[in-house]
């Protein structure tokens, strides 16, 4: 089988840091939530500039890949998967936009719309697969998240604890046939039971797409909120311990494991259900908050520029999605330090 390596890594993150305060310190700015483990409110984050997009977002992420690798390596890229946690436009998604920025002609383009917090893992396994089955040798695979500064910033949003929790940012990586920092297996799972518990919600019960005075927003509730953190609790420790179990290791012998950051409650318990130190398990959640699909490719873009992941570690990426509907876990023998 054709070995396929996540080469490497590179990020973006907008604007300078936005602390907690601007949510905190809003008039009408709701308690009932704040003590509540899934939104312990994080000290900064990062927001988009009003007109900034998503495909603003990837090109300045992918522009260190040009720097390491060169314009032509990376313009010739056969495949290109894009996810945008908030898209644009309705009906299209950014990955023709970044094309044409980057000057790319893919013969695999895909926009993937599903997987969310955990897209960075199944757009690699989804990558591997391509490289693996057909003449393509190169992937880029993007997550861009541009929700906190729009969506979380509107006036009635803006008061409520969930608001607080999410940054912005985009990460991508460089994918190829190669032995050079090889993926070792990706462990994927798609559960539609849960598939209908992600909600938004809207004051007046129209449409999402409906003109009306009410603002959108994620439809929490105490008993939806008590599912996700009993889901996101399992899975998470589920799929990684069943990929560390395909490649002959126990989780203990994780290097570094970096993960979605939804708040410092899964962050702790994933750590502990694994039985791993807290130095190996790295996040950037007090720095940029829950990035949601980026917060992999950004942490590790972080990680391996200040030398928390080296050459020769085993790295497991993993996370879960929405309310549970996707889950996934990703071991790579990393090997792609910088001088």
């Amino acid at each position: 089988m054709t070995t396929v390596s996540l080469t490497d890594v590179a990020s973006y993150l907008p604007g300078e840091p936005v602390p907690a305060e601007f949510y905190t310190d809003f008039p009408g700015a709701e308690d009932k939530l704040r003590n509540h483990p899934m939104f312990r409110v994080p000290p900064l984050r990062h927001h988009v500039a009003r007109d900034e997009t998503n495909a603003d977002m990837v090109e300045r992420a992918v522009q260190p890949l040009i720097d390491r690798h060169g314009g032509e390596e990376i313009r010739g890229v056969d495949v290109l998967l894009v996810h945008s946690q908030l898209p644009d436009l309705p009906f299209v998604g950014a990955g023709t936009e970044v094309a044409r920025r980057l000057g790319l002609n893919p013969e695999w383009l895909i926009d993937v719309a599903n997987a969310g917090c955990a897209s960075f893992v199944y757009m690699l396994k989804l990558a591997r697969q391509i490289l693996t089955s057909t003449d393509a040798k190169t992937a880029l695979i993007c997550n861009a998240q541009s929700a906190a500064g729009q969506w979380f910033t509107q006036s009635e949003v803006r008061k409520l604890a969930q608001a607080a929790i999410p940054g912005d940012g985009c990460g991508v990586g460089y994918v190829t046939t190669s032995a050079h920092s090889p993926v070792l297996d990706v462990e994927t799972r798609h559960i539609g039971a849960y598939a209908g518990d992600m909600t938004v919600a809207v004051d007046d019960g129209r449409k999402y797409w409906e003109p009306g005075d009410s603002q959108l927003r994620i439809g929490f509730t105490d008993a939806s909120v008590a599912k996700v953190l009993a889901r996101g609790n399992r899975l998470v420790p589920e799929v990684v311990t069943e990929l560390c179990r395909r490649i002959g290791v126990a989780s203990t012998d994780i290097d570094a494991l970096i993960t979605n950051q939804p708040n410092r409650t899964f962050l702790r318990n994933w750590r502990e259900a694994l039985q791993l130190p807290a130095e190996r398990h790295l996040h950037t959640f007090d720095a940029y908050g829950n990035l949601f699909g980026a917060a992999i490719p950004v942490t590790l873009d972080s990680a391996v520029s200040s030398r928390q992941v080296k050459d020769g570690d085993l790295l497991v990426l993993g996370g879960f999605a929405h309310a549970g509907d996707f889950a996934g876990a990703v071991a790579v023998r990393w090997h792609g330090g910088r001088d």
